[in-house]
């Protein structure tokens, strides 16, 4: 069988930076290795660099509804060993052993989203060597890579300074308490994966009740089908840090609150209309046994 006949099949990809990441308008080079276990005779060796956005999930209880969408963003082909190149021939047959063969590719200088797997939908970069046979189904081999899109995090907007603030009544019966109020601030907008960032919180605890003040890191996915009206939201907690607890008929209270950005974390993704990834920090102030929360 053919697929006996070929294993140990690589995808190999030459790295262009540290974080063996590619970005729009790079060219991609590497090689596709394999080990023939006996004579053989493909016909090519072809190649396919694609970029694919799929965003599924279901709704409803008793009558359940399918919501799934899924786009190309690009679809490369190349040929790395054309047909009748000498390959094919009788005297030309490959031998059992391991074959190297180099290739290029040019990615699109296109505003594609950088790639994330998330819990109802993915952005993916795959390339895929198919090895041809005459009379036989080719065999395909497949390896993933990370795609990134590059921002400016230094431009104007983003390195200005993020503030938000919010109040609260505490009731109890007929009676209401004096307000509680925070202001929360951090030194810019935007934050790279591993950096930490300081968030400045000032409260003022005018009710009679102690409020203990947590800060959140978090994450929300946005995944939007065309096929259907439907929309499904997922908030995941990243990161979160807990303050001291403040005395009833406290004002002026300075704390700070320091959140590390998880280095695996995926970057903001506003430019895909099907799925989005968005960051927001938000302030929770803990009441005995009433909980509240205010997203900043």
């Amino acid at each position: 069988m053919f697929e006996k006949t070929i294993k140990n099949c690589t995808i190999n990809l030459d790295a262009l930076n540290e974080t063996s990441t590619f970005s729009s308008g790079d060219l991609m080079t590497g090689h596709v290795s394999f080990e023939l276990t006996k004579e053989t005779t493909p016909t090519s060796i072809t190649m396919e660099v694609t970029g694919r956005l799929h965003v599924h999930w279901t709704s409803g209880t008793k009558h359940r509804t399918v919501h799934s969408e899924k786009r190309d963003l690009f679809v490369l082909k190349s040929v790395i060993v054309p047909e009748n190149s000498g390959m094919t021939s009788l005297t030309q047959k490959l031998q059992p052993g391991t074959h190297v063969y180099p290739f290029t590719c040019q990615l699109p200088q296109e505003d594609f989203p950088t790639s994330f797997r998330g819990v109802h939908g993915e952005i993916e970069y795959t390339v895929k060597v198919d090895i041809n046979r005459s009379w036989n189904r080719s065999k395909d081999f497949v390896t993933e890579f990370n795609f990134v899109n590059h921002m400016d995090i230094n431009q104007s907007e983003l390195s200005a300074p993020l503030s938000g603030s919010n109040d609260m009544t505490v009731c109890c019966l007929w009676c209401a308490s004096g307000p509680i109020t925070v202001t929360a601030s951090a030194e810019k907008k935007a934050f790279t994966p591993g950096e930490t960032a300081k968030v400045i919180c000032d409260f003022s605890n005018a009710s009679s009740r102690r409020a203990t003040p947590t800060v959140k890191l978090q994450q929300k996915q946005s995944y939007y089908s065309s096929t259907s009206v439907g929309r499904r939201i997922y908030f995941q907690t990243l990161n979160s840090s807990t303050g001291q607890p403040i005395s009833p008929h406290t004002t002026d209270v300075h704390t700070e609150f320091m959140l590390t950005i998880p280095p695996s974390a995926s970057l903001t993704i506003s430019n895909c209309s099907i799925l989005e990834v968005e960051y927001f920090i938000e302030n929770f102030k803990m009441l005995e046994e009433i909980i509240h929360s205010d997203r900043q």
